[in-house]
């Protein structure tokens, strides 16, 4: 009986044992780290910062403007944006368009007046075509007065409005205008747009800008991608003009020839003579300024395309003479020349 009951003491002992094992031991709860919070203010918990996955900056590629393959057979803008009225369409005049295979006498000719005050001496010998282009060039003359020989060549065939015309043109790299504009009257009675006049490679007293008062009306420091369009009425003596200064930088970042000097590449310029006072020009297929006039053109007008200089910055100063023997610089050239009609369809 002694035995039994010690058993039964030792098997209590051991069943109290194990219960006291079971038990989850009483552990101080641990507080969270406190983060450091401005004066004044309690403590508070910072979560963890997750910063967000940085994201490249994505931009669309630019398209391309393919000068090359704009349609032939309509105006450069055409292709470009066609803002063409929907019910017009645009009817080519051959008389006034010419890819230059050939000099044609029929549809050109020159003329041999001479810019007074200036050593221009024009003479038809200084232009022609060659290797598919119309081609202007200046070279040096025997005479100390008439010194600039060069060339101005006329469309035979008149046109208004409403119409456009483009050429595509390479400038010669000297101080002189490369034109291309429309003319028809004299000095006292003419209606004229200048669709581009310019001088790629001014004079260097004419470039710079510090002899220049404020208000100088001209930029000829500008003039290497400016295209100095213009318009003149005048009547009876009383000549009414404006400019508008596109530039070659203006183009958008599609267009291959945005920046580029005249005499760096062949740019394709154009005027729209929309209506009696409206003109809205292009260049390489886009908008490239416009002219709006107080009074009416009245006339119809000639292609012209000439090379002449001045000594005034107006013009950009006279080049070197011994410039106008260097074949490579002293010619501008026009590769091509395309006039539309606008008519209702």
């Amino acid at each position: 009986m002694k035995n039994f009951k010690i058993l039964i003491w030792g098997l209590c002992i051991a069943l109290l044992s194990c219960n006291s094992d079971d038990e989850t031991p009483n552990v101080p709860e641990e507080k969270p780290t406190e983060v450091e919070s401005p004066a004044g203010n309690p403590p508070v918990d910072e979560p963890p910062v997750v910063e967000p996955p940085k994201e490249e900056p994505t931009t669309d590629p630019v398209t391309l403007i393919d000068l090359e393959a704009l349609d032939a057979n309509l105006p450069s803008f055409v292709s470009v944006d066609d803002t063409t009225p929907k019910d017009m369409k645009w009817v080519k005049i051959e008389a006034m368009s010419d890819e230059f295979e050939k000099w044609d006498d029929e549809k050109w000719f020159n003329s041999f007046w001479n810019y007074g005050g200036t050593p221009v001496w024009m003479t038809d010998k200084n232009s022609g075509v060659e290797d598919g282009k119309l081609f202007i060039k200046a070279t040096l003359r025997d005479d100390p007065t008439s010194w600039f020989q060069t060339a101005r060549v006329h469309s035979k065939t008149k046109i208004s409005f409403p119409m456009y015309t483009e050429c595509s043109m390479k400038t010669a790299n000297i101080s002189a205008f490369n034109t291309f504009w429309l003319n028809n009257g004299d000095i006292d009675n003419r209606d004229e747009i200048d669709i581009v006049e310019n001088n790629p490679n001014p004079t260097p007293e004419c470039r710079d800008q510090s002899t220049k008062p404020a208000d100088f009306p001209w930029t000829p420091w500008l003039f290497p991608t400016q295209m100095n369009s213009q318009y003149f009425i005048a009547k009876n003596s009383k000549t009414e003009r404006h400019e508008d200064n596109f530039d070659t930088r203006f183009l958008s970042d599609a267009n291959p020839n945005k920046g580029k000097t005249w005499d760096e590449a062949y740019h394709i310029v154009g005027a729209w003579w929309k209506d009696e006072r409206n003109v809205q020009f292009y260049l390489n297929g886009e908008p490239a300024g416009k002219i709006t006039t107080q009074q009416d053109f009245t006339r119809e007008l000639e292609i012209i395309w000439d090379l002449w200089t001045f000594k005034d910055c107006n013009i950009g100063g006279l080049p070197q003479k011994e410039e106008l023997n260097d074949n490579s610089i002293n010619t501008m050239r026009v590769d091509w020349v395309r006039t539309w009609k606008l008519e209702a369809k």
